[in-house]
């Protein structure tokens, strides 16, 4: 049975992820003998207390003691295993809509379980096995297991040398970071205005995903309290978007980019980014006498654990960061930490942080396309590919670790790529002039509009973001 996507398991509740299943994968999940305790939180989403007490009682069929800690964000998950030696799981969609859910695990070091242990998973939880009723695990509460993350989080930041103490937009999406990110944005100086910071489960006012498209619709409701940035998070937390109150959103690429120079700064060494990344980041690692690589999206986590934290400084995707002296896993939350305590430190605004660290801004584009029916999916992306091979120019590099991304001479390069947790083709481009980006995503459309029409299908939906 296939069950892991990108980022874990992602599925409609009760169609797909239904309470038989979700017990079946926690049982599966405790017979792998990595830990005899687990600590389960979850986001917001209406469903997420069920699929915990559901997930917990298939770990306890095994024999497996389930520390129970409520909401929390996903990053609060993996800091727990690391430090008690225990399994994590957040019970959480991330920014997938509200009818989802889904499940992350966590070794006892803090990674993010790699393919390999999925692979155990899928092949376990057809054939449930429980214990004698008498070794059954025991389930226990606890309170406020982030207050731990939150005082470690602030220890590892440092001492903030403030110049101003500016006004903080942050957005929750309605999520788990409700309150530790507001906490962390005020304990490091700044003054934290909050949207959506109650935690609700049908995310009522934006989708949870943090994408520009969606942000930037906000603006005019974000700049009513005149903040001097935005700080904007998924359901979950382990994603974060950064705007600015006059430019907007702030592409990712050139956050990750930022993260680099100064983990760079601290320590020399090697970073990883995942395939959909713009080449700002290739120029300041090489500036930094740092060594980069790329590697599949949503799996950066595998790389920094085949290589070793000690071999690794930073691993990056759009949205996201691992930033390995802090721990071997994905956080939104110590990315809002280190933009807020820069800005602070300085007095400036984030795009003059960027121009004067001298973070270049170069035209790009984001997309999904959503097709109908879903079936026709796999058709269209092939002849995607196929068409796409030779009607820009012949690319001199090809990379097909996932997805196929196209680089050409000029710098400009195309990725396209199914999406690993929804019925999605995904579509990323980066050029040095808005005229060739403009190439590029005319040439996309129109290949996956023809295609999709010989194929008797439709285009659902094009997200841009």
């Amino acid at each position: 049975m296939k069950l892991f996507g990108t980022a874990g398991i992602r599925l409609k509740y009760p169609e797909e992820l239904t309470p038989e299943l979700v017990f079946k994968i926690g049982n599966a999940l405790g017979r792998l003998g990595l830990s005899s305790r687990a600590y389960i939180v979850h986001d917001t989403r209406t469903t997420s207390p069920l699929v915990s007490f559901l997930l917990a009682a298939g770990l306890m069929s095994t024999g497996v003691d389930v520390v129970y800690g409520g909401l929390e964000p996903t990053p609060v998950a993996a800091f727990k295993a690391m430090k008690e030696k225990a399994l994590g799981v957040s019970v959480t969609a991330s920014h997938n809509p509200p009818e989802y859910n889904g499940l992350k695990f966590y070794d006892t070091m803090g990674y993010e379980f790699t393919r390999d242990l999925e692979s155990r998973i899928e092949s376990m939880v057809e054939k449930p096995e429980c214990i004698d009723w008498s070794r059954v695990g025991v389930f226990t509460g606890v309170e406020n297991p982030g207050e731990e993350y939150y005082e470690r989080l602030l220890e590892f930041i440092g001492e903030v040398r403030a110049r101003w103490n500016p006004v903080v937009a942050v957005d929750c999406a309605n999520g788990a970071s409700y309150y530790l990110t507001p906490a962390i944005v005020r304990a490091l100086g700044g003054k934290p205005f909050t949207f959506n910071c109650n935690p609700e489960g049908f995310f009522t006012i934006r989708p949870p995903e943090p994408r520009r498209d969606i942000l930037e619709k906000l603006m005019g409701i974000y700049s009513s309290a005149n903040p001097v940035v935005v700080l904007a998070h998924d359901g979950d937390a382990d994603r974060l978007a950064v705007l600015d109150p006059v430019e907007g959103f702030i592409r990712q690429d050139r956050v990750l980019a930022f993260f680099a120079k100064k983990i760079l700064e601290e320590k020399k060494g090697h970073v990883v980014v995942s395939i959909d990344t713009g080449f700002v980041i290739d120029e300041v690692v090489e500036a930094m006498g740092g060594s980069l690589e790329r590697y599949n999206l949503g799996k950066t986590h595998e790389r920094v654990k085949e290589l070793g934290v000690g071999n690794v400084v930073m691993a990056g995707e759009p949205w996201k960061l691992i930033y390995t002296s802090w721990g071997a896993w994905v956080d939104g939350i110590i990315q809002a930490a280190i933009v807020t305590k820069a800005i602070v430190e300085t007095g400036k605004s984030f795009p003059k942080i960027l121009m004067d660290e001298g973070i270049p801004d170069y035209p790009w584009d984001r997309r999904s396309f959503v097709l109908d029916p879903p079936i026709i999916r796999d058709k269209v992306f092939g002849d995607l590919v196929s068409e796409l091979y030779s009607a820009l120019g012949e690319p001199i590099r090809v990379i097909d670790i996932d997805g196929y991304r196209y680089e050409y001479g000029d710098y400009s390069w195309v990725l396209v790529r199914k999406s690993g947790t929804e019925p999605k083709i995904r579509v990323y481009a980066e050029a040095r002039s808005r005229e060739r980006l403009g190439r590029i995503v005319d040439t996309v459309n129109t290949i996956i509009a023809k295609a999709t029409k010989r194929h008797s299908g439709r285009i659902l939906e094009m997200t841009i973001g």
